[in-house]
This record gives C-alpha cells, sequence and structure tokens, in this order.
C-alpha cells in the first residue's frame, strides 16, 4: 500500500490499526517509534478506563448472588474471583508487546496480541467470543441504565401515591433513550478521547455504590440484626432445582462483575512509555481490582445482611429500599450516567476492528475513508466521517432493539458473565503467557496454569447453564414490548 493511503488510514485510525506500512517518526514528540499519535495515558486514566469497566451494573446483582450461596462461599468465591482476575490480567499485561517487554512490537488490540503470539484458529476463535462479548454487554448496559431510569420515575411515582400504586410501565421507551445518547457519543472517533467519560463514570460507579452500600449499613443499624445463613437461601423458599441453578447462575453474575480482561489491551494501547506500559498496566490493574474488590465486598454482604433471603436482583431498583426516594433516584441517575460511559468502553474495540477492516477491503471508497472536518468554537475541528456515522449507529440501534427483547438483568449479567470469563479472562492470557514465556510442558508451573484453566472452565460451564436456564423461565412469561414492570 503507498504513502498517501497508509497515511489516510493512519489519520483515520489512531489508536487500534494495525500497521499499514506507516514510516517510522522516530519517536518525536508528536509520534511514538511505530509512527502512531504519541499516547498521553497514565496509571490514573488506565485505572479509571478499569474501574469504569469493572464497577459496572453487575455490583447490583451482588446482594443477590451471595444470597443464593451464602455467608461462606458467597464472599469467598467473590474473592477467588478477584483473585484468578489480578492474576490473569497482570500475565496479560505481558503480552501487549511480542518479544522484549520494553521495545518489542505493539499489539493494539486483544486480537492482534492472540494473531501475534498464538496465531492459527485461535485468533477466529479469540475475535468470535470477544466481540460477541462485548455486543452482548452493550445489550447487558443498555437494559441496566433503562431498569434505573424506570427506578427513578417509579419511586417518585411510588411516594406521590403513598405506596398505593403499583407504577408497572414499559422499559421500550428508556431503552430508546438510552440509544440515542450512545448514537451520539458513539461518534467519538478513538478510545484516547474517552478518557474524560471514563473518569465521569469512574465517579458514578463510586457514588451508586456508596449509596447501597449507606442505605445497607442504615438499614441493619435500623434492625439491630444481620440478615442471611451460612448456605444461602434454604429449600423451601425455593425448590432444590431452583436452589442448584440460581447458584449457578450467582457464580455467572460475580464472573460478569469482574469482566474487563476483554478490553485490558486496548486500554494498554492508551498508556504513554516510558516506563513500560505493561509496569503501568500492572500497577493500575492491581489498584483498580483492590479497590473495586473493596467495593464489591462491602455492596454485596451489607445487601445481604439487610434484606437476607429476600435480596433483591438489583439493589437500587428492585425495591428493596423506599426511602429517602430521592436518594434512590440520585443513585440511579449516577448508574445511568456510570453506563453511558461504561457502554462506551466496551464498544470502542468493536468500532475500530470493523473500520480498520473496512479501511483495509476498501481503501479507495471516499465513503469508508473521506472525513468532514466540522469547525467547532473553541476547540479542535471535528472530523466526520460518513462509514463511522452510519456504522456506529446501527450498531447501537440493533443492540437496543435486541434490549427490548430480552430485558432480564440477572440472567443476562450471569450469560455474559459466563460466556466471557473462561476464553477470554483464562485461558487466551494464560496460553500466550505460556507461549511467551516459553514454559515447558510437563513442567509443574506448565501443570499448574493448566489446572486453574480446566477450573475455571467449569465454572463457566455451570455458570452458563444455570443463567440459560433463568432466561428459559422469564420467556415463558415474556410478551416482547408488552410486559410491563
Amino acid at each position: 500500500m503507498g504513502e498517501n493511503a497508509a497515511t489516510k488510514n493512519h489519520d483515520n485510525h489512531q489508536v487500534f490499526d494495525v500497521s499499514l506500512g506507516i514510516p517510522s517518526k522516530g519517536g518525536s514528540e508528536c509520534f511514538d517509534d511505530d509512527g502512531r499519535i504519541k499516547r498521553t495515558g497514565t496509571l490514573w486514566t488506565a485505572s479509571a478506563h478499569i474501574i469504569t469497566a469493572v464497577i459496572g451494573s453487575g455490583v447490583l446483582s451482588l446482594a443477590w448472588a451471595i444470597a443464593q450461596l451464602g455467608w461462606i462461599a458467597g464472599p469467598a468465591v467473590m474473592f477467588l474471583f478477584s483473585l484468578v482476575t489480578c492474576y490473569t490480567s497482570s500475565l496479560l499485561t505481558d503480552c501487549y508487546r511480542t518479544g522484549d517487554p520494553v521495545s518489542g512490537k505493539r499489539n493494539y488490540t486483544y486480537m492482534d496480541a492472540v494473531r501475534s503470539i498464538l496465531g492459527g484458529y485461535k485468533v477466529k476463535a479469540c475475535g468470535l467470543i470477544q466481540y460477541l462479548n462485548l455486543c452482548g454487554i452493550s445489550v447487558g448496559y443498555t437494559i441496566a441504565a433503562s431498569v434505573s431510569m424506570m427506578a427513578i420515575k417509579r419511586s417518585n411515582c411510588f411516594h406521590e401515591s403513598g405506596g398505593k400504586n403499583p407504577c408497572h410501565m414499559s422499559s421500550t421507551p428508556y431503552m430508546i433513550m438510552f440509544g440515542v445518547t450512545e448514537i451520539l457519543l458513539s461518534q467519538i472517533p478513538d478510545f484516547d478521547q474517552i478518557w474524560w467519560l471514563s473518569i465521569v463514570a469512574a465517579v458514578m460507579s463510586f457514588t451508586y455504590s456508596g449509596i447501597g452500600l449507606g442505605l445497607g449499613i442504615a438499614k441493619v443499624a435500623a434492625t439491630g440484626t444481620f440478615k442471611g445463613s451460612l448456605t444461602g437461601i434454604s429449600v423451601g423458599t425455593e425448590t432444590q432445582a431452583q436452589k442448584i441453578w440460581r447458584s449457578f447462575q450467582a457464580l455467572g453474575d460475580i464472573a460478569f462483575a469482574y469482566s474487563y480482561s476483554i478490553v485490558l489491551i486496548e486500554i494498554q494501547d492508551t498508556v504513554k512509555s516510558p516506563p513500560a506500559e505493561a509496569k503501568t498496566m500492572k500497577k493500575a490493574t492491581k489498584l483498580s481490582i483492590a479497590i473495586t474488590t473493596a467495593f464489591y465486598m462491602l455492596c454485596g454482604c451489607m445487601g445481604y445482611a439487610s434484606f437476607g433471603d429476600f435480596a433483591p436482583g438489583n439493589l437500587l431498583t428492585g425495591f428493596g429500599f423506599y426511602n429517602p426516594f430521592w436518594l434512590l433516584d440520585v443513585a440511579n441517575a449516577a448508574i445511568v450516567i456510570h453506563l453511558v460511559g461504561a457502554y462506551q468502553v466496551f464498544c470502542q474495540p468493536i468500532f475500530a476492528f470493523i473500520e480498520k477492516w473496512a479501511t483495509q477491503r476498501w481503501a479507495e471508497s471516499n465513503f469508508i475513508t473521506k472525513e468532514f472536518k466540522i469547525p467547532i468554537p473553541g476547540y479542535h475541528p471535528y472530523k466526520l466521517n460518513l462509514f463511522r456515522l452510519v456504522w456506529r449507529t446501527a450498531f447501537v440501534i440493533l443492540t437496543t432493539v435486541i434490549s427490548m427483547l430480552i430485558p432480564f438483568f440477572n440472567d443476562v449479567m450471569g450469560i455474559m458473565g459466563a460466556f466471557g470469563f473462561w476464553p477470554l479472562t483464562v485461558y487466551f492470557p494464560l496460553e500466550m503467557y505460556i507461549q511467551q514465556k516459553k514454559i515447558l510442558k510437563w513442567s509443574t508451573r506448565w501443570i499448574c496454569l493448566k489446572m486453574l484453566s480446566m477450573a475455571c472452565l467449569l465454572i463457566t460451564i455451570v455458570a452458563g447453564a444455570g443463567s440459560i436456564a433463568g432466561v428459559m423461565l422469564d420467556l415463558k412469561v415474556y410478551k416482547p414490548f408488552k410486559t410491563t414492570y
């Protein structure tokens, strides 16, 4: 490909595009050593991206998950997931560069890392799983945002009627509102340009998690008792079969609460160097997971202590808390703002992948590659690309329609967590690490890593089965676009 076409591609895709014959700029003030725009990310922006991705709506289902597992297994499983995620994420950061951790070839995306280290059919398998999972997460976040928007409306309605009006409503208009907002924000071209959105979203995640925690503490203080049992919901409150399936689903919900590895490499690609990107990212990973695990433990445990066997599927929208209603409104508004940002963090890799592929396939098409500069007073001109406008809008519309068809918060969270946890958080990071570090087959370390992978595969299978069973039960009574809540 000629220099002009390569430069054009580079201009359109500053963050994720692989090298397409771009001449090296020698690591100048404006460009990195591989000729791409210089990165400006730091430990703090990377941590904000991770916290935005990790402390998602999954935190709201943790009280329900612990209720299924009980005081012993619930916190233990959560702590185990945090350790596994922290460990495998640390290994994954070493895969950002192939070969030398300082000067080796950069892998701009998760899929690039798999391609350069593992290769073969595993690249296509990784791409399929990663992008399907990202699409699923975008659906889950659309559902969660609509649930929180309905909760604001319902809490006010409930307050005004003195608890007499059941305040049933449809989630469809709220999903459409969320979708329109995401269509606008999706026109932000690249990952490195949404750092401000991640910081706002991270602040919002702490806001609503803190409110949920505070309400839980207040409820426990008011009643003077810690509810719940060592083994979770007892048989009798639900059948033996329901107990098993919901316990499996709880594993999926907890796994979903830690699912961010699928965008770790993309986040790492925003971090400036020196120091080595892996060094910064390891610190960001440990810091972020330590903070989020502390929040998860507090929110999940206090939620279970407050409600016991009757812990709602969504702590702030399940109407476990009714007052103060204005505080619940603040918490749910914070959830919506957070999910607006988190949606972008997870969707930017999909956007970049399709746009890179289209640019390579139709390099001479003006519709694909041409940009129109739109002046913005007091700021840099916005570069409008028609393909980006059409494709990203179509994607958001599609995820919004799917959300309207299956608006089941807990079950969708569980399926997404189960589907993505083993392959993306465990299997590929471990396999790449084994290959990159040339760990001998049948050595003690090799056996330990393989055993960890197999154990996580088993958890994924049972969690997926439980969540799918939950969706099947929901679909028996649900009518698309008609059911109200």
